[in-house]
């Protein structure tokens, strides 16, 4: 039961975060002919496709893959129930969607963090090198960024906006896994 308790949350991230990813990368208009961008589309595409075709975006913002997310979520909050009652009851719809939007909200905290250190870690091996990898980082990071660095102009050189965004997205993401528990 163990690994079954541990594999159906590893599944559903990494479901969850390459829906997340899909919304994510349209909503930022990163580049579609991107390497990256085309393999989650491609990976996506048979799942969300066929709800596109009946739901149309609203400017950037993929409404049929939200709803694919939502659905995809709210079954992961009734799977992992059912498997493990004992850490979260939920009695109804309500407590459902109410997980289902607070996961989504942790998932996408966590793949903001882990993409802004990746883009750090990239600028320090490779600066000003031309990668696809870095191009998407950049895209997804800098409407986070861009506010921070009004605030905070980079310092002798530095960039320090990833610092306090980093920090803001860590704190979110520690309040939402106490609240979720094992779901986070």
């Amino acid at each position: 039961m163990n690994a079954v308790v541990f594999l159906v949350p590893a599944i559903f991230n990494i479901v969850l975060s390459v829906l997340i990813l899909r919304i994510l990368l349209q909503l930022v208009r990163a580049n579609f002919y991107n390497p990256i961008s085309q393999l989650i589309w491609r990976v996506t595409t048979p799942v969300v496709g066929p709800l596109a075709r009946v739901i149309p975006r609203w400017k950037t913002l993929d409404i049929a893959g939200l709803l694919v997310l939502l659905a995809v979520t709210i079954a992961y909050v009734w799977i992992l129930n059912a498997l493990v009652p004992v850490f979260f009851y939920v009695s109804g719809w309500l407590d459902v969607l109410e997980l289902a939007l607070l996961i989504i909200i942790n998932l996408t905290a966590k793949l903001y963090v882990l993409s802004l250190f990746a883009q750090a870690l990239l600028s320090w091996v490779g600066p000003g090198v031309n990668n696809p990898n870095a191009n998407i980082l950049w895209s997804l990071n800098e409407p986070l960024l861009r506010p921070v660095r009004r605030i905070l102009p980079p310092l002798s050189g530095l960039d320090l906006s990833p610092i306090p965004v980093i920090l803001i997205l860590l704190t979110i993401d520690h309040v939402l896994s106490a609240q979720l528990g094992h779901f986070a």
